[in-house]
Formats: C-alpha cells, sequence, structure tokens
C-alpha cells in the first residue's frame, strides 16, 4: 500500500477531509516542519514535497531516521517523534495534511464508506512501517559495516526478488540509514566490488550474487 488515499475519487477525498476537519499548512524548504507534532496526537500525510526526520545526539550529530515524500504518513507516535532530540525537515517546498488523532478513530465516522477505506489504507501503511521498521532494527543490529550492507541487500531483495536495488535517495542517504560513517561505508562498497558482490552505478546497486533468505 502506497497511498493513503488508494481507491478513493477527488469527491471522497473531498468529503474526508471536511468530515476529519483537516487541515493544510506549507513549509519552505529547509523549515522544521509542526515543532508541536511533539506534544499533539496527530496524523499527517505529505501532500507534496519532501522532508526527512532526523535524530540529533549530544555531540549535535544528525542521524537519519526517516524520509519522507509524497503522501507518506507519519505522526507523533507513528514515527517516534515525541523526544526533543528529534526534528523534522522539509528538503523542499512541501505541503502537510494534519489529522487530528481522536478525529480519524471517531466510530461516529463508520457510516461513511470513503472513510473506512481510507482507515483500511492508514492501518496497511502503518502495518507496512512497523515491517520496515524491524527491517531497520535487524540491519542495526549486525556488528560491522559489511554485514550492515548484506543485510540491508538482503531486506531489498526479498521485497521485489530483484538483484537491481534503486535507493531513495543516494549512498550519502545510505549511509545515513545504515548510521555509519560514510567513508567507512564507501571504502567496504569498494572492496565489496573489487569481490564482485556488487556493482554501483549511481542510485542504482546490483547484486552479483543471490541473496540467502527463507
Amino acid at each position: 500500500m502506497d497511498s493513503p488515499f488508494a481507491n478513493l475519487t477527488e469527491l471522497q477525498k473531498t468529503k474526508l477531509f471536511k468530515l476529519l476537519e483537516t487541515h493544510t499548512y506549507t513549509f519552505e524548504k529547509n523549515e522544521e516542519i509542526l515543532t508541536s507534532l511533539k506534544n499533539n496526537n496527530i496524523i499527517c500525510i505529505m501532500l507534496s514535497g519532501r522532508a526527512i526526520i532526523v535524530n540529533i545526539d549530544y555531540n549535535g550529530e544528525e542521524y537519519l531516521l526517516e524520509e519522507l515524500t509524497e503522501e507518506s504518513v507519519f505522526g507523533t507516535y507513528l514515527s517516534n517523534i515525541d523526544q526533543t532530540d528529534y526534528q523534522i525537515i522539509s528538503q523542499e517546498r512541501s505541503s502537510v495534511l494534519v489529522i487530528d488523532y481522536a478525529k480519524l478513530v471517531n466510530k461516529q465516522n463508520l457510516g461513511f464508506t470513503y472513510y473506512n477505506i481510507f482507515l483500511s489504507n492508514i492501518f496497511e501503511i502503518v502495518a507496512e512501517k512497523m515491517r520496515g521498521l524491524n527491517n531497520r532494527i535487524k540491519v542495526l543490529s549486525q556488528k560491522t559495516i559489511r554485514n550492515k550492507l548484506l543485510t540491508f541487500f538482503e531486506n531489498e531483495y526479498r521485497k521485489t526478488r530483484s538483484t537491481n536495488i534503486i535507493l531513495e535517495s543516494n549512498l550519502k542517504g545510505l549511509a545515513d540509514y545504515l548510521s555509519i560513517n560514510r567513508s567507512a561505508m564507501f571504502r567496504e562498497l569498494k572492496s565489496l566490488k573489487e569481490e564482485n558482490f556488487i556493482r554501483v552505478n549511481g542510485k542504482r546497486i546490483t547484486l552479483l550474487y543471490t541473496p540467502h533468505i527463507n
């Protein structure tokens, strides 16, 4: 499930926004998105643009937690951002739809077909986010950079059964996702290329082996 609005017509979306009393906010590039999100139980949908959720450690270093693109769903607890050391930063001019959680789960809405479709979409997206989180935990639990990379490749291969992996951002974003030093990761990627494990071309990583999965 990619879109929270799957199987909804434009008219149904309009009715849905009215029913849930949604609000839309616009943010400029490099602007922090919804600082109040940490204190309010709300659900957000990126209508347009791009943003990142970062964790800032005690040394001021930023670590990528999640990338948000059009129709990404995030929120106070969905994205684990109820702590002060997390920020959501717009990467370009972005529009965000905000829904109060209490209105989202109001049982009086169950009589509307378009609401039930939307709620089902949201639940499916949340389930996918949880699977993604579990995959990342599996990656981060590896002891070495090589094993982090190989586990990441395995997770991506499992999704599509394709040996061609297209990164969502770039190699810098991959290092942030893996929470590892970029220079060290580039050295390990070079070793994997020299050992004929992978081929790298921009955002495309081609596996020259078939990962073993259950």
